[in-house]
Parts: C-alpha cells; sequence; structure tokens
C-alpha cells in the first residue's frame, strides 16, 4: 500500500538543467534540420506536440542538444491559465534532425537508480505535481516556474519493479492513442492527394488529353485516366475487371466525368466545362440556433477549443453565458473567424452549438460534404480569410467577402463522387477519434489511482474495456 512508501522530495531524485536562450533572429517557420524545443511543443495534460515546430539557423552552443526519450519540463507557459505549465514530454525519435533544448524548459536528469522516468514521466502530470506547480508560479501575463519549486514535490515513491509496471502500462495507453493519431495523419493526407489530383492539378484530365495527343482512342483515353484516378497500372486494372467487377465499373464511371480538353479561364487554363465559381456556389452559412441548455464541452465549440493547424477541436473548458448559440450539424465545416492564419477547421460529426466567432458553413448541394471540407481546407482559402480580414491586432474574416472566395467548379456529379470515395475515410477517422478520447479518458482515470497505490497494474488493466486493451503486453 502506498502507505508503506517513504516520503521523498523530487530534489533528492532529480536535477533540472535550463535551456539556452537562442537568439530570435534565427527562429524561423520554415523546415530545416534544427529543430527548437519550446512550450508549444508540449500538449496541455503533457505529452510532446510535433505539429508546430520552430526550426533554427544559427550557432548551436555545447550542451544543448537533446536526444531521443529525453525527459523534459516547461518551465515557462506563455497563457495566463498556465495550461502547459510544469508538464512533462518526452523528446521523440528525430533521425536526420538536430533537437535544442530552448531556455523555457528544463531537461531533467534522474541521479537516482530508485527513481523510473517514465513513472516520472507520469508523475508529472498527475493531479497533486501540477497544483503544486501552479500554485507556486508566478508572473501575471506570463506563467514561470523553476526548477527549485518543481523538485520540492514531495510524494511516496513505489518499488522500483512497481514504477515500472506503472509507467509501462500508461505509455500502452498513449501509444495506442498515438497510434490513432498517425492513422488519422495519414486519411488526411490521401484526401487531400486525391482533391489536389482531381482539382487542383486536373491529372485524370491531362491522361486523357495526353492518351489522344499520343494518337490514342476515347477508350485509351479513357484507361488513362482510369489510372490516374486509382493510381493503378494498366494491368492492375485487367486484375479488378475480372476480380472486382463492381469497383471497376464505379472506377470507369468517375473517370467519365472528366473531359478530354482544357480551356481558358480567368483563373487560368481548367478542364472544358468547368467554370470559375465563388465558395456562394457551393456554401451557405446556417442560421439555426440552439439553447445553451442543452450543450455540454464535448458539443460546444468555440475558438479556444479549436485546434490550430487543422487538427480539429478539443474539449470546451467553459460554457456560454447567453441562452442560445448558433447551431450546427452533423456535416457542417467549422471555421474559427479569429485569426484566420491559425487555420482551425473542423468537420462536424455531432451537433452542438458554436460561439459566433466560429463559421457554420453547409453545402449547397446534396452529399458534397466532402468536397466543401477539403476546398476550405485548403491554405489558398486561409491566406484568402486573412486578405481580406479586418483589423490588425486580432484579424477577423470578413463574411461577406469570404463567401466571394474564387475557385474552379466542377460539375456537382464529380463533386458528389469524390465526397463517395473519401466518406469512408472520415468515418474511419471519427472512430479513431472516439477511441482515442477513451483511451485519454481511460489513462487520467488510471493514472491517480495507479501512483496512490489504490489500484495494481494487473487490478488497473481489468478496468481497461477490452476493445480499448493495448495489442501488445511488455515483458
Amino acid at each position: 500500500m502506498s502507505s508503506d512508501w517513504p516520503l521523498v522530495q523530487l530534489v533528492d531524485l532529480i536535477s533540472i538543467k535550463h535551456g539556452f536562450a537562442f537568439k530570435g533572429e534565427f527562429f524561423s517557420d520554415t523546415s530545416t534540420d534544427t529543430v527548437l524545443v519550446t512550450p508549444g511543443n508540449f500538449a496541455i495534460g503533457g505529452g510532446f506536440k510535433a505539429d508546430k515546430l520552430k526550426f533554427y539557423s544559427g550557432p548551436v552552443p555545447a550542451g544543448y542538444k537533446l536526444k531521443a526519450d529525453d525527459l523534459i519540463v516547461t518551465m515557462t507557459d506563455l497563457s495566463k491559465q498556465a495550461d502547459t505549465l510544469g508538464y512533462s514530454a518526452l523528446v521523440p525519435e528525430h533521425s536526420g534532425r538536430l533537437y535544442l533544448h530552448n531556455q523555457r524548459i528544463g531537461l531533467v536528469e534522474i541521479k537516482s537508480q530508485e527513481l523510473d522516468k517514465l513513472y516520472l514521466y507520469f508523475l508529472m502530470r498527475s493531479r497533486e505535481y501540477r497544483h503544486h506547480v501552479v500554485s507556486s508560479a508566478t508572473g501575471s501575463t506570463v506563467k514561470h516556474t523553476s526548477p527549485s519549486k518543481i523538485m520540492s514535490f514531495e510524494f511516496r515513491l513505489p518499488p522500483l519493479e512497481t514504477q515500472k509496471n506503472i509507467g509501462r502500462a500508461l505509455k500502452l495507453l498513449e501509444e495506442r492513442a498515438e497510434i490513432s493519431h498517425k492513422i488519422n495523419l495519414t486519411l488526411e493526407q490521401m484526401a487531400q492527394a486525391i482533391f489536389k489530383s482531381w482539382f487542383v492539378d486536373f491529372e485524370p484530365v491531362k491522361a486523357k488529353i495526353a492518351a489522344l495527343e499520343a494518337g490514342g482512342s476515347e477508350e485509351d483515353a479513357l484507361l488513362a485516366a482510369m489510372q490516374a484516378v486509382s493510381s493503378k497500372e494498366e494491368a492492375q486494372l485487367t486484375r479488378m475487371k475480372t476480380d472486382q467487377p463492381e469497383q471497376y465499373t464505379e472506377l470507369r464511371a468517375t473517370a467519365e466525368l472528366f473531359p478530354s480538353a482544357m480551356q481558358d479561364s480567368e483563373l487560368g487554363e481548367v478542364p472544358e466545362g468547368w467554370n470559375p465559381g465563388t465558395l456562394h456556389d457551393v456554401a451557405k452559412f446556417p442560421n439555426e440556433r440552439i439553447s445553451t441548455e442543452h450543450l455540454g464541452p464535448d458539443s460546444y465549440v468555440s475558438t479556444e477549443n479549436m485546434l490550430e493547424n487543422k487538427r480539429g477541436i478539443s474539449t470546451a473548458s467553459s460554457l456560454p453565458s447567453s441562452t442560445s448559440v448558433p447551431a450546427f450539424e452533423p456535416g457542417q465545416i467549422l471555421i474559427s473567424n479569429i485569426r484566420p492564419y491559425f487555420k482551425k477547421i473542423w468537420l462536424a460529426n455531432i451537433q452542438g452549438g458554436r460561439s459566433p466567432d466560429v463559421l457554420g458553413f453547409k453545402c449547397k448541394h446534396d452529399h458534397t460534404t466532402e468536397f466543401l471540407f477539403n476546398l476550405l481546407y485548403q491554405d489558398q482559402f486561409f491566406d484568402y480569410m486573412m486578405l481580406t480580414s479586418k483589423g490588425a491586432k486580432m484579424p477577423r474574416g470578413d463574411k461577406k467577402a469570404i463567401m466571394q472566395f474564387v475557385c474552379t467548379l466542377p460539375p456537382i456529379k464529380l463533386m458528389q463522387r469524390f465526397s463517395d470515395r473519401i466518406k469512408p475515410f472520415y468515418t474511419l477517422s471519427n472512430s479513431n477519434n472516439t477511441e482515442s478520447k477513451l483511451l485519454e479518458a481511460t489513462r487520467e482515470a488510471l493514472l491517480p489511482k495507479l501512483l496512490s497505490g489504490e489500484l495494481s497494474v494487473p487490478e488497473a488493466k481489468t478496468c481497461i474495456p477490452p476493445a480499448l486493451a493495448p495489442a501488445r503486453e511488455e515483458n
């Protein structure tokens, strides 16, 4: 039991080294081989975020290079709420890159053989540890902590083998959630690649043109478009015709929707019959409202709980005080209208309410949701939102101007065919998101019970639903 575990302070077990104050003149958002690890790379709740890296091109002093699996903590948080202050993260594998140790994070060095690093990683995400760090933080706009304040944290230390078992069990749950996240990233990249091929680079159209210019027949041109649409070779399509006749017929029907010529337009060369249009031609702003008494943290979306760089939403930390807010339905696209350069976008799969600062987009044509989402997902659209926004300190998108965003419009049937093609991607992504939330909730529920000794690792495993149980076990 935990009452038998010795009471210790972190100062007896670890040391924390401050990073180096790298000069801002060498910072860049352009990808290089050198990454500066900052508080922005810590997720709320702990763990490493690699979606918003800051790159560095200046001189590198000795002693500030991070290795994979190094344990680091945030010493500074730029929000008044100290959302990530003191949280821990493990430096990920960074083959081919150099990760640097910024002055706003601390590198944890374990000096006692009685402490397991993976256990400490999760201990630094516990409620008691967080209360200790945040309650002793200094600063109003920018919150700070220090190695001495972190290391004064007192806790009961389990036997080393118990620590290792706890750390492994919690890490397996975390890794399972990370796998789901990586799968979702791949699915999104696949959807974007198909959108770019069909509606930006016009590859099926150009494949038809190339086949005809080479002296081929209309059937040869159609076959070339089928290859462009499916990324399959001719021999693979021949087998597909025999082994999967329904899929072959559907692929052929899709290829037939692409023309075999280009035409000049105000947007440059576009497929024949495709005309320049505006967002107003395919989308509208819905005006339904919902009572706030029907909303909860999982069904309310504001700019605060929309994630940057097209990563969807998180759970809301607060609910609106008004009696009603704009509503949204499954299949609508939500975009933050504040500071469009943050690129906050989400394809809703539930019913809920949104802040007036979150725009809702609804398709004008049935079964074109995924087409509209991918159109709005483009960086070009967010750049246009910024270009037409109002305000300097806090740019806000202009709704009237937004609907004038110019785009090339394919036939509605092709929008629908694209949506049908990639809809399964988003169905699987939603399933993965649900699983990840359950895994995170399970981990958060087990964390305090394991650290306090209320549950042993074997007992904790019985609390994990079989469908969420990690696929592998540590020896």
